[in-house]
């Protein structure tokens, strides 16, 4: 199933000459998990409380931002001998929070169907959920598609760029809001088959 997770390995790739300098340093995988979790609880209610739609364009940068320090952080664990069973619980409770925080602020805008965004968020949480759980069963953590995080980030990122420079209808972006949730749930179903 295509998913942008696929570009992960060159989107590594760019980024290992900072991860060996982060090392170096003594950055720890943990600290960097903590990071991303806090600059996107921080920019989630900074946006909510701000209500201007100005404010989603700060949503493509710290996505961005975001899925580099998740990148960083996987490989400083796993090319650093830093991976501890700590760290696995910071790392999947931090990307549940940082979704959370990165939905939520497309409330503030008009006419979005609240009711379709927070299927969106809870599908988003099951497909993290469905993933977790391939490891619980025998296999391990799965990451198939169509939306998985890096595609939810591509998503709400475009958003994010879109509404404040076009008049995007809400009825354009609650339909997206629907058909992102078939997906997440088409990405539960393709997790757990993977797993079993």
């Amino acid at each position: 199933m295509i998913s942008v997770y696929q570009l992960k390995p060159k989107f590594q790739q760019l980024l290992r000459p900072l991860v060996n300098g982060l090392a170096r340093k003594g950055i720890t995988a943990n600290e960097v998990t903590v990071v991303a979790m806090l600059m996107s609880v921080i920019t989630g209610v900074a946006i909510i409380i701000s209500n201007s739609i100005l404010a989603l364009l700060a949503l493509p940068i710290i996505l961005l931002i975001r899925m580099a320090l998740n990148a960083i952080d996987g490989m400083l664990a796993r090319e650093h001998q830093q991976q501890s069973r700590l760290g696995a619980f910071f790392n999947e409770i931090g990307d549940v929070i940082s979704d959370l925080f990165l939905i939520i602020p497309l409330i503030i805008i008009p006419d979005i169907n609240l009711w379709f965004l927070a299927a969106f968020a809870f599908t988003a949480l099951l497909t993290e959920f469905a993933g977790i759980l391939g490891v619980m069963v025998g296999t391990e953590r799965q990451y198939q598609g169509p939306m998985g995080k890096s595609d939810r980030a591509l998503l709400i990122g475009l958003v994010g760029l879109l509404v404040p420079f076009v008049s995007v209808p809400a009825v354009y972006l609650n339909a997206v809001l629907v058909i992102a949730t078939a997906l997440s749930v088409w990405t539960v179903i393709n997790r757990i088959r993977a797993a079993l």
